[in-house]
């Protein structure tokens, strides 16, 4: 769920100027966008509502412990392969469509990593039995 909160934020600051330097710069997709979140990280209208779209994936999925730990696996290989795409495109590509810049292909390691981590944690286990020693009514 804090997952799924962090995105939906990231999203909705990606949208506020002053939070989004160079915000009249902002394009739909594509490299050109010089809209930086933070003054850090490159932004456009859909990489913004990619994070929309996984913060509101992350509070459905957050319902139950199984939704919840295929949404940290799923969306943290996701992250992992936008990592590697980042790494392997040219900043000033075509190809960099959502776009990314090096502090973003960084960030997308990060989230890969500790989502996939968090994703194998044991889970709290729920004992209904009773033992022996309980009394009994």
């Amino acid at each position: 769920m804090i997952y799924g909160v962090v995105f939906l934020l990231v999203g909705i600051a990606g949208f506020i100027p002053g939070l989004t330097t160079n915000y009249e710069t902002m394009q739909f997709a594509g490299h050109h966008s010089e809209a930086m979140l933070m003054g850090i990280f490159q932004v456009s209208i859909l990489h913004n509502i990619v994070h929309l779209l996984y913060g509101i994936a992350g509070l459905v999925l957050a319902r139950t412990g199984t939704m919840a730990r295929h949404y940290l696996l799923w969306g943290g290989v996701v992250y992992l392969l936008l990592w590697l795409y980042g790494l392997f495109i040219g900043h000033d590509s075509p190809a960099n469509f959502v776009p990314f810049n090096t502090a973003d292909n960084w960030l997308h390691l990060g989230l890969g990593v500790t989502m996939v981590a968090l994703s194998f944690l044991p889970r709290r286990k729920h004992t209904t039995e009773l033992t022996a020693a309980s009394p009994k009514y």
